[in-house]
């Protein structure tokens, strides 16, 4: 059985680190994106509102 030298150790927990930190991230990003552009007054609100009841 091969062990992992120590460089390609690190190199590895650094891939593992960066996709998980760039990740979430990412995703973080796409979420308040989508919630900044929910945001309206209440006056828009209502009136989409009607408008989807028609």
């Amino acid at each position: 059985m091969s062990s992992v030298t120590g460089g390609t150790g690190l190199a590895i927990v650094l891939f593992a680190m960066t996709v998980g930190l760039g990740g979430g991230l990412a995703l973080y990003a796409l979420v308040r994106a989508e919630h900044d552009r929910r945001v309206t007054d209440r006056e828009t609100a209502e009136r989409l509102a009607r408008r989807d009841r028609d």
